[in-house]
């Protein structure tokens, strides 16, 4: 009898903006340890026959702003002690995201995933998946076997990907072939609302993909957008090839980057986008309900900080009727209401008390209807002004599934205006919009990207620079090159 593929499952999972001033910290994420990790929905893809899984530690959070240095440490040392206990192994599996910005650290995920590297040794496969929107580095590159990251945008292919990484983990582990990966750099970086896979010329570049994979000697075909909001060497974007064949691999890494530098004039909106007051001039006109209006400088799952009052500010001064706010993050505001209870009017200071760049409006509220959360952190008010129904969160949240409005008891299809935090809506809620429309505010996660501070990137990046041409210049795996 076959003995169990012994693979240890872990990894690391946050989009961390260098422009918001709100840190990151250990009691932010949403940790999964041990057999919590097996048991949970995330990873039920993972049983197989002919392996024994190793749980180690799986950390989770809202993208926000860095993460604290101390809280980042802490958690990979809990993650490399459970992987220590779990060794001698056969593989190892690591579900990120990409675009993690720890303090004082450059290369996030380069960090954890050599730690894993360094102590496993250089013989055991390591396969990853991560988000489209993450940045890559050599480093990264140099540590891992397997690759796969998302190929949509909105994410709704992110159970797909992780199970993508793991079955080339679990094919290397059975059949013994050896995949590598190379990648090309691409000097382009957007926010993902220029290059979401619904619209061209993205659609068009991602449909390419599965096709790519299954070219003689490759695996996997990956293309990595970057994550724009973060100010750190690594950022651009790349073509990822996992692959057993290295001139199929440089061949296909060198194509895919051409393709995506020729499109980069191309990136556009999908929704309709301008200034706030535009935005809200052209949901006073509309004739059909709901119009959704998107926040994006404020988007938390962008890496916003969520606790902007500024749309809720220009609703009021135009004495807006029948407009749901989902939601300003605000503990204090949240407390005020628990002490008054439902029913009450009270006045209240909503918005920049996480960064106060952003507008706090003060105003006359009652309390429509509250909802405790575990230990407090997760409390949520609904309250009314006016016309306006606002939902407040006391931690850092979007409102981006219908099941958030449900367990609220309000439903955003029968308001005639929704405003959310977000760039791109999600796919719960673009079916809804009549229509979508996408305002072009100030925040962390402004979409102003030629005006944002650059100064760690590497030189010579679309849309800050233009450079004159660029041949791609596909490079392997230190680890492969090693054993070729």
């Amino acid at each position: 009898m076959t003995q169990a593929k012994r693979i240890a499952v872990g990894g690391i999972h946050t989009e961390c903006s260098t422009y918001n001033p709100v840190l990151i910290r250990e009691q932010d994420f949403t940790v999964m340890r041990g057999d919590a990790l097996t048991g949970a929905d995330y990873f039920a893809f993972l049983p197989q026959p002919d392996v024994q899984i190793l749980p180690l530690l799986h950390a989770r959070a809202v993208p926000g702003g860095p993460v604290e240095r101390a809280s980042y440490e802490r958690l990979k040392a809990d993650m490399l002690d459970r992987l220590a206990a779990a060794l001698p192994l056969d593989g190892v599996y690591l579900a990120m995201h990409g675009a993690m910005h720890v303090e004082g650290m450059w290369d996030a995920e380069g960090d954890w995933i050599k730690a894993v590297r360094d102590l496993v040794g250089p013989a055991i496969p390591i396969a990853v998946s991560y988000d489209l929107h993450g940045n890559v580095s050599q480093r990264i590159i140099d540590q891992i076997d397997i690759f796969a990251a998302y190929r949509t945008a909105p994410h709704i292919d992110v159970r797909q990907t992780m199970e993508r990484a793991w079955a080339m983990l679990l094919r290397s582990l059975r059949t013994g072939e050896r995949p590598f990966v190379t990648w090309a750099k691409i000097p382009v970086l957007m926010p993902g609302e220029r290059s979401s896979t619904e619209d061209a010329p993205a659609r068009g570049l991602y449909a390419a993909l599965p096709g790519f994979d299954a070219r003689p000697g490759i695996w996997s075909a990956d293309q990595m957008v970057g994550y724009v909001w973060a100010d750190e060497p690594r950022g651009t974007a790349a073509a990822i090839v996992t692959a057993t064949d290295p001139a199929a691999a440089a061949d296909l890494a060198a194509e895919m980057a051409q393709a995506y530098w020729a499109a980069r004039h191309d990136f556009a909106f999908g929704p309709v986008t301008g200034t706030l007051d535009d935005m809200l001039d052209r949901a006073a006109a509309a004739t059909t309900s709901p119009v959704i209006l998107a926040e994006s400088g404020d988007n938390p799952t962008g890496g916003g900080v969520g606790d902007n009052g500024l749309v809720l500010a220009a609703l009021i001064a135009r004495d807006w009727q029948d407009a749901l706010v989902a939601g300003i993050t605000d503990a204090a505001a949240v407390a005020a209401c628990f002490d008054a209870g439902p029913g009450a009017e009270i006045t209240l200071s909503v918005g920049a008390g996480l960064d106060p760049s952003g507008t706090a409006v003060t105003a006359r509220f009652t309390v429509l209807r509250l909802l405790d959360g575990a230990g407090g952190a997760f409390r949520q008010a609904v309250v009314t002004t006016g016309g306006i129904t606002l939902v407040l969160a006391a931690r850092r949240r979007p409102y981006h599934n219908l099941a958030d409005f449900a367990e609220l008891g309000l439903d955003p299809r029968a308001v005639r205006l929704l405003v959310v935090k977000s760039g791109y809506l999600s796919p719960d809620l673009a079916p809804i919009a009549n229509p979508n429309l996408m305002a072009l505010t100030e925040g962390v996660v402004s979409q102003d990207i030629a005006r944002i501070a650059n100064l760690h990137r590497a030189p010579g990046i679309f849309p800050w620079a233009e450079p004159e041409g660029f041949t791609p210049a596909p490079q392997r795996s230190a680890r492969s090159l090693a054993r070729a």
